[in-house]
């Protein structure tokens, strides 16, 4: 069945899969975002406990998504992969340590004998909350505004400066979209508190923080959003191959795209709707239900508008030509369509994820949990 379909549709065909995984590892960010409000949430020791394994039942999942993201790029566009991970180390170094030190705070924060304290172990996962939603929300920041990297005719590739990608920092427009993961997830984060931990005070915290920390996510999104879609962008000849600039590429790529924009504003009412419900509702605690949709949305939306319509999804500022695209940067033929099969099993993936967050959630967080103490994070 794949193997009939040609090169370019297996290759659209696997961004769309990339693209949908990227916008699930951001919702589920949201226990970063939580993660960085553990002591504006958790006043006293019982109320922190419930926060942390509030985040502990659901810290794996983030963790998965993102190994098999970046697991999904490398398969289908292997020089994507080896450009961006070989030339910007430093970046998905620093990344990879937030994790790391993620998975050993849940691991030993509540462990006998824990000589750090529970404070050593809550400051891991602050780190992670807030390093790790920047960082990564800058990294696809390069993917609209471009990465300092060359790649010669046998394609390997060359950083074209000493910083390992830390330079994409200094692009406003990149921090800008990290500020904006990062104060979704806060808000996620909150939302998430409201709709599994059963206590007053905590709930009371939670809402107060979706004004909080909403209001800078919407500044930081708009300004992203607004610039992206005037600013001159990356394009394609379809004829030559050639790249250059365009004036208001990704405003055409979403006029061209009229389901891109479909799927965009729908995302962006999802989000708006599920903060602004919760916030001025009482005792509302669906909203990370039509939040967290609208953020898949949202992102899947950018996903596309940055790798269709003749677009290089990872521009070179050192060497227009170097841009990668999903034409010059993805797997073979064989590989795409021998993955695709794989990928099939996608939709019993989700199915096991909703079960097991169903079954992980099936009671929510309770003071008299946390002194049952049969596992704590």
């Amino acid at each position: 069945m794949f193997e009939n379909l040609s090169h370019v549709t297996l290759q659209q065909y696997w961004w769309i899969i990339d693209s949908l995984l990227g916008s699930i590892l951001v919702f589920l960010m949201f226990v970063q975002g939580g993660q960085t409000l553990i002591y504006r949430i958790g006043k006293s020791p019982m109320e922190r406990n419930m926060v942390v394994n509030a985040l502990g039942r659901k810290w794996e999942f983030t963790f998965t998504t993102l190994v098999t993201f970046g697991g999904a790029m490398f398969a289908s566009f292997p020089l994507f992969y080896s450009t961006s991970f070989g030339g910007a180390y430093w970046v998905w170094m620093a990344i990879l340590f937030c994790f790391i030190i993620q998975a050993v705070a849940y691991e030993f924060r509540s462990k006998p004998n824990n000589v750090w304290g529970a404070k050593t172990f809550e400051a891991f996962l602050f780190i992670n909350g807030l390093l790790g939603t920047i960082l990564i929300g800058t990294a696809v920041g390069t993917f609209f505004n471009g990465a300092e990297f060359t790649v010669n005719d046998f394609n390997q590739s060359r950083w074209a400066t000493p910083y390992g990608g830390l330079e994409a920092v200094l692009n406003i427009h990149n921090l800008a979209l990290g500020l904006t993961v990062f104060f979704l997830a806060r808000v996620l984060g909150s939302l998430y508190f409201m709709n599994c931990i059963d206590d007053e005070q905590i709930y009371v915290r939670s809402k107060k923080q979706l004004l909080i920390s909403g209001i800078p996510f919407l500044v930081f999104f708009l300004f992203f959003v607004i610039r992206l879609l005037l600013m001159d962008g990356f394009a394609i000849d379809p004829k030559t191959s050639i790249v250059s600039m365009e004036s208001f590429k990704y405003l055409h790529n979403l006029i061209a795209m009229p389901l891109v924009l479909i799927l965009f504003l729908a995302g962006v009412v999802g989000v708006l709707f599920g903060l602004g419900k919760s916030y001025l509702l009482e005792k509302y605690t669906k909203g990370i239900w039509f939040s967290g949709a609208g953020t898949i949305l949202v992102v899947f939306s950018l996903f596309l508008l940055a790798g269709f319509n003749n677009t290089p999804f990872y521009p070179s500022l050192a060497d227009l030509q170097s841009s990668l695209s999903i034409q010059n940067a993805s797997s073979s033929h064989y590989t795409l369509s021998a993955m695709s099969y794989v990928s099939l099993m996608v939709p019993f993936v989700i199915a096991y994820i909703v079960w097991a967050w169903r079954a992980i959630n099936r009671d929510n967080i309770t003071v008299e949990e946390m002194d049952a103490g049969d596992h704590l994070y």
